[in-house]
């Protein structure tokens, strides 16, 4: 649910008096269900918004009732303008129409203490247009269809009813009831393809929050690895795991002891550290990380041996 909706949709009743579902669903771009699913959650926070049938009928709020930026301390309007700036860096379009109007209402300016941007360098417009279209398939109850590549590289077609979308260690996931695993999935956004809306819409199903989602699946694959970096991996260290987790060693060398998911993904990740790896535990993972490497000097053996004057370096180096 958009809380930048919630507030706009007041900031209109306040306005308008009276709107209709239709109206608030056109302005929006969203399902009329949708619009009163938003109007029960204004109720729920104590806003006495109600609605009407026949004709001048619609959504209102009750008479008399004004909202008062006095109602909130100081302290209170920097954090509501603050959760609105960090909305801004989900791609949601309203926001800085409604970060303005709260803003005149408290007569502040948009905090300046916080930027938030979880795009990556340079990331592609079609990327945000994903994003939107999913939060759209999830606020309007919409099933979708994709293509997924899992963590081993095998592809998949899927259907799903979209429930939340989740930020967690520096990528986007989508938390969905997959129909052909028929449960609670948590799929990473940059691996799902040809992303199609459809018509048909779905009854949302109990499930649990999608970090806990997560959290078990991550769990159920996953190893405690030992890793140690020589002093030159500092950047990396810092970057990547928690405080707890590392030992600076008196070589000034780092170990560090951490979960992580087991399979081609941590081999992968392993090799990402170059050099600066000196030694991984337990042996099964030392020894896969060592089958990929031999793997990788026979493909680039074979594949430029004889043609290449630098081939035999890259080896030695590999």
């Amino acid at each position: 649910m958009a809380v930048s909706r919630l507030f706009e949709i007041l900031y209109m009743l306040l306005n308008k008096k009276t709107v209709t579902a239709g109206e608030l669903a056109e302005h929006f771009e969203v399902s009329p269900r949708t619009i009163y699913r938003d109007i029960d959650a204004l109720s729920a926070a104590g806003i006495p918004v109600y609605a009407s049938k026949g004709k001048g009928g619609g959504i209102s709020l009750l008479e008399g009732y004004s909202f008062h930026a006095s109602m909130l301390t100081d302290r209170e309007q920097e954090d509501v303008l603050a959760a609105l700036q960090s909305l801004a860096a989900a791609d949601y379009p309203e926001i800085h129409a409604v970060l303005h109007k709260m803003g005149l209402l408290f007569k502040k300016e948009g905090s300046q203490w916080l930027e938030v941007d979880f795009s990556p360098w340079g990331s592609e417009e079609q990327r945000r247009q994903l994003f939107a279209q999913l939060r759209q398939a999830i606020a309007d109850c919409r099933l979708i269809k994709f293509r997924y590549y899992n963590s081993a590289g095998r592809e998949s077609l899927r259907s799903a009813e979209p429930v939340q979308l989740l930020f967690k260690s520096k990528s986007w996931y989508l938390a969905a009831y997959c129909l052909e695993s028929d449960g609670h999935r948590v799929f990473k956004i940059s691996r799902m393809k040809d992303v199609i809306v459809m018509d048909s819409h779905f009854k949302p199903k109990p499930y649990a929050a999608a970090i806990e989602l997560a959290e078990e699946h991550a769990i159920l694959e996953s190893v405690q690895v030992t890793i140690k970096l020589s002093p030159k991996g500092a950047y990396r260290v810092y970057d990547e795991f928690d405080a707890a987790a590392i030992t600076v060693n008196d070589d000034s060398s780092y170990t560090v002891s951490v979960e992580l998911p087991e399979g081609a993904w941590l081999n992968n990740y392993l090799l990402s550290f170059g050099d600066l790896l000196e030694d991984v535990e337990p042996k099964r993972v030392r020894t896969s990380l060592m089958s990929q490497l031999d793997m990788m000097r026979f493909r680039l053996g074979t594949a430029k041996e004889g043609s290449d004057p630098t081939c035999a370096d890259m080896k030695g180096e590999l």
